[in-house]
């Protein structure tokens, strides 16, 4: 009676036993994959964790936690924000991509993963550590100069550099920070040599513009607009390929004379890589519901960021393109950041 239940278990013969192994074996990976689909059915079943790899502050922050309130809802679970700052975003960064890849720690990610491979070659970043989940939204940058700086345009500015190389200096928000690397980009661009003077922050950057220590900067428009309209210095042009709605008689680099110049400050959500595809899915969707709600649309115009539309796609193209670019940048300029 045995051997008529379990007849794969019994010395019959070879064709017979082969056939019957190979059909307990596709039963035994169809009951796998039942199982797996399964055990991600419920997802998510407790928080989730939304790693910023910066401090609690500005634009960063507020986007960072209404991005985490609005997935909450679309997901029907609590989204909770972890800052991990340090080491120019790359303590965080590494932080989220060593998490466990089951859909419960993701990335808020910007210029700072798509440039640590080239600033940090140490810390072992690479674009291959993270899945896209979507592109949250895009912001120019705003060049500006001191008050009494002798240039009110952009052709003047790259002249008087030309004229004088090594003389004037910019502010950054520290070494490898986007408006460095914007920075960065129009010496290369404009062929110029103007002195870098990194300090801790955007906000410290922005003061001493303010005081007269540093003749220009690159900084965010929601961070600069009120100082313009209060007329404690002066903006040249914006980083966008078009002019800005919010400040329509800035020009653009491009038009400045500066060909081929475009930067924009950009957020977006990932996922350790190998994170389960349903999983990456519901949390694709979910994304795409909470980045078009209306909380969000005015959180996003406050900062004066141009909302993204891509999804998951847009999201993996921005850091993949960004990776390639500013890797070529941060080599060709020689920035090293210990």
């Amino acid at each position: 009676m045995r051997a008529q239940f379990f007849p794969c278990c019994h010395n019959v013969g070879v064709k017979r036993k082969s056939a019957l192994f190979l059909r307990c074996r596709v039963i035994g990976l169809w009951m796998m994959a039942s199982c797996f689909t399964a055990a991600h059915a419920d997802f998510p079943e407790r928080p989730i964790r939304l790693v910023v790899p910066f401090a609690p502050s500005g634009a960063v922050d507020g986007i960072a936690r209404l991005t985490a309130v609005e997935f909450g809802k679309a997901l029907g679970q609590t989204v909770i924000v972890d800052n991990k700052p340090g080491s120019g975003g790359t303590i965080g960064i590494n932080f989220a991509g060593a998490a466990a890849a089951d859909g419960y720690t993701m990335l808020l990610g910007n210029i700072a993963l798509a440039a640590a491979p080239a600033l940090y070659p140490k810390s072992g970043i690479s674009p291959k550590q993270f899945e896209p989940v979507a592109l949250i939204g895009r912001s120019a940058y705003i060049l500006a100069v001191k008050n009494d700086f002798p240039a009110s345009t952009v052709a003047e500015l790259v002249a008087l550099a030309k004229a004088h190389p090594g003389k004037y200096n910019y502010a950054s928000a520290g070494a490898g920070s986007a408006i460095h690397l914007a920075a960065e980009l129009l010496k290369s661009k404009a062929g110029i040599d103007v002195v870098h003077v990194p300090y801790k922050g955007a906000g410290p950057a922005l003061n001493a513009l303010m005081a007269g220590e540093v003749e220009m900067m690159f900084g965010s428009v929601s961070e600069m607009k009120s100082q313009i309209a209060g007329k404690r210095f002066r903006a040249l042009a914006v980083t966008s390929s078009k002019r800005m709605q919010a400040l329509p008689h800035l020009p653009t680099l491009a038009e400045g004379g500066i060909r081929d110049y475009e930067v924009a400050g950009w957020y977006g959500v990932f996922a350790p890589a190998k994170t389960p595809p349903d999983v990456l899915k519901k949390l694709q969707a979910a994304a795409a519901l909470a980045f078009k709600t209306s909380a969000m649309q005015q959180r996003l115009a406050t900062y004066e960021m141009e909302p993204a539309s891509g999804g998951a796609a847009e999201a993996g193209d921005v850091l993949d393109s960004e990776t390639k670019r500013w890797s070529e940048i941060i080599r060709a300029a020689g920035i090293k950041v210990e």
